[in-house]
């Protein structure tokens, strides 16, 4: 007989009681900010016992860094076949969900390298971003088009974005993101 993790449950106690604490932690992050996130806080919004919260996660950092991988599992915009429009709706999504309440708290809870050394962090944080923003490149390689490097959409697209909500610059909307993608898509033909 193989027994299961309480987390192997999709439904089970154990997935509630992360739901109802990822909710509460969303929520105290919107109203109090990622630095005055408490364990007792978080555990009396979720209606759990503070000592789940401590056993599951340990730490307030670790909580957040939990919620800030969970949030990225999130479906992305579907790909609608034309790269230039496709890697624009990767981006939009990308600064939707940065600016979103907690987005950049969660963001650095995420590549904060004290969280969980197991985890590596920004590696891990890079992988999924990258995996995002590959998704429309693969689907234009596989139409036949010539698709500009990751690495070139990371440097030229994602790079600045993040920078420039981490340091809140002014101007960094939706037409700022689109921007960067059409001046990526102008230079296709660069070395990437």
């Amino acid at each position: 007989m193989t027994v299961k993790s309480k987390d192997s449950r999709p439904g089970g106690r154990s997935a509630r009681v992360r739901a109802a604490v990822h909710r509460a932690v969303v929520e105290l992050v919107g109203e109090v900010g990622a630095d005055n996130v408490t364990i007792p806080a978080v555990a009396r919004r979720a209606g759990v016992n503070p000592s789940s919260v401590y056993r599951r996660w340990g730490t307030a950092p670790a909580l957040l860094a939990d919620v800030a991988d969970r949030r990225q599992d999130e479906e992305a915009p579907e790909l609608l076949g034309d790269l230039r429009e496709d890697l624009e709706r990767v981006a939009v999504w990308t600064l939707a969900d940065l600016s979103r309440p907690g987005g950049v708290a969660f963001f650095r809870a995420d590549v904060a390298p004290d969280v969980d050394e197991r985890r590596a962090g920004l590696r891990a944080c890079l992988e999924r971003v990258s995996a995002r923003f590959q998704a429309p490149l693969d689907a234009a390689a596989e139409r036949g088009e010539k698709v500009p490097a990751l690495e070139r959409v990371l440097d030229r697209v994602v790079a600045p974005l993040y920078f420039r909500v981490v340091f809140s610059v002014p101007g960094t909307d939706e037409r700022y993101v689109r921007g960067l993608v059409a001046e990526l898509c102008a230079g296709r033909d660069a070395p990437g």
